[in-house]
């Protein structure tokens, strides 16, 4: 019973976190929640305008294709920026609140999975616009999201703990993200890749996730055995390296913040 009243203590502070982390993402802005519907949509809209003549041929509905690897991507990355600084940005809680540490990436980590979901509900209009017909094969996003979220917090913790002691970490980051968003195939198909450039971006996890994406919401094609082996092991073995070195650093973490 003791455990049970602390998760339910615990449940609330982190959605306390998360409310003030939307707030303070919005509190300047007129329309607010908003723009996380209209960010990725405009960004679909200028993207698609400059390559849609050199992928239309080769990919049917190439705004959708396009906008389903920026979500993933947006959730990815939005997650695990946000969970970077965390430590340092609440060193004020973590030296006069006795809450657990972890709580702290988990609710920066849930701020981007619930941003991402309000993008999803424009992402499933956007399918009626274009007119996608629902499929049973969509039945496999919430468990494509739930592997993503996991697999960022997974990298969340590890990136946390890396900027208490090394806040150049953040730039490193930014470069490495960059160079990763074009191995993830955002923009353009694999297939259209030499065989070995291909098998480098299928190894991706990034990629991966996005590939079983488009497969069951444009494609009504579910993921393949392989490809659902590969989502459910990057995010466990991520979650559980992350989670370790997290855990084993939280000494550390509070001598130094």
């Amino acid at each position: 019973m003791k455990k049970l009243e602390e998760l339910k203590q615990y449940t609330f502070v982190v959605r306390q976190l998360v409310a003030r982390e939307i707030k303070r993402k919005y509190s300047r802005s007129y329309l607010g929640i908003l723009w996380s519907v209209l960010n990725p949509l405009l960004n679909m809209v200028v993207l698609s305008f400059i390559f849609t003549k050199m992928f239309s041929r080769s990919i049917e509905n190439y705004p959708l294709y396009l906008l389903t690897g920026q979500t993933i991507w947006q959730l990815f990355t939005g997650a695990t920026n946000a969970a970077m600084t965390v430590m340092v940005d609440n060193r004020v809680m973590l030296t006069r609140v006795k809450f657990p540490m972890v709580i702290f990436p988990v609710a920066r980590v849930y701020s981007a999975l619930v941003n991402y979901l309000y993008t999803f509900v424009a992402y499933l209009l956007m399918l009626l616009v274009f007119r996608i017909r629902p499929n049973v094969t969509m039945l496999a996003a919430p468990f494509i999201i739930l592997c993503v979220t996991l697999f960022s917090l997974g990298m969340g913790y590890l990136l946390a703990v890396a900027y208490v002691f090394f806040a150049d970490i953040k730039y490193l980051y930014t470069v490495l993200l960059s160079l990763w968003m074009y191995c993830s195939a955002i923009f353009y198909p694999v297939e259209q890749l030499p065989e070995m450039i291909g098998r480098i971006i299928e190894a991706n996890p990034v990629y991966n996730y996005i590939a079983c994406m488009r497969s069951a919401m444009l494609y009504a094609a579910w993921p393949t055995q392989a490809q659902w082996i590969r989502m459910l092991v990057w995010a466990v073995i991520m979650y559980a390296v992350g989670s370790l070195i997290f855990h084993r650093s939280q000494n550390r973490i509070m001598q130094t913040v």
